[in-house]
């Protein structure tokens, strides 16, 4: 198999990721064989997958975009995945200018790839850093440099968490990093669930197993249990809804149905 010019060294590019797979939905570039053999399985389950992830993609641009309206200018972005069109800096910078924007990622290419786009960039920065060890990633001399923890920061959990089991305990990481920020910050999130799939759930339980057996189990969570990473932040309007349904900029009824499969929310501490 060869190894193209942007693929680190160190990665095995004979093993599938998530946030290569998550690139080729997207139309990207940064993916291997491997990753679009793992993609095309999990779609003969979930045929209207990529119209999910754009739909995230989409959300995640308003919440963003309301956010840089509220007076946030500093923007934490963890499991932020591979650039593709309109990320999280492009859309925070040009809403509102000098803005700082932090990504974070555990995946090599994300965060090679990262360093590439971001080149050239004083107000944005990429840390190799896992959501599992929030200590790390507050510590990251990129964060130190970048972001003020004393005043408000957008923190961006946008879907990364259904890859986090119950065994690590995702809540308690999504609570530390509530902890450090200051008031007034923001938590946008979105997530993975049965509920809202327009196909039943054993069908979709395919696409699961296919992310178990790469071993990057996909967890689904209820709406209940998603809405418990809301903790201490005060829900934004219209609260946790299909992603289609926050603050849509067009009509929702011309969404594709799976674009209505997990749920998107913004929640902000007094």
């Amino acid at each position: 198999m060869e190894r193209p010019a942007w693929a680190p060294r160190s990665i095995d590019i004979s093993v599938p990721s998530v946030s290569r797979i998550y690139d080729f939905y997207l139309g990207g570039s940064h993916n291997f064989e491997v990753d679009r053999e793992a993609a095309r399985k999990v779609m003969e389950f979930l045929p209207g997958l990529p119209k999910t992830m754009q739909a995230n993609r989409a959300f995640m641009r308003r919440a963003v975009r309301y956010a840089a309206a509220e007076g946030i200018t500093q923007f934490l972005d963890i499991g932020s995945g591979i650039p593709t069109f309109g990320n999280v800096h492009e859309v925070a910078q040009s809403a509102s200018p000098g803005a700082r924007v932090v990504y974070v990622d555990h995946d090599p290419v994300a965060v090679a790839h990262s360093e590439a786009v971001l080149g050239g960039n004083s107000d944005a920065a990429v840390v190799a850093a896992d959501l599992r060890k929030p200590e790390e990633i507050l510590a990251s001399p990129q964060v130190l440099d970048l972001i003020d923890l004393n005043r408000p920061v957008a923190l961006l959990l946008v879907a990364i968490l259904h890859f986090v089991e119950d065994a690590d305990d995702p809540y308690r990481a999504v609570a530390e990093l509530r902890e450090a920020l200051a008031p007034g910050s923001m938590l946008i999130l979105t997530h993975a669930s049965y509920e809202g799939l327009p196909l039943p759930s054993e069908r979709a339980g395919g696409a699961v197993d296919v992310y178990q057996d790469i071993r990057n189990p996909l967890i689904m969570r209820s709406r209940d249990e998603i809405a418990r990473f809301f903790e201490g932040y005060d829900m934004v309007e219209p609260g946790l809804v299909p992603m289609p349904l926050w603050r849509p900029e067009s009509s929702p009824e011309d969404e594709d149905p799976y674009a209505f499969s997990g749920f998107a929310g913004v929640g902000r501490t007094a």
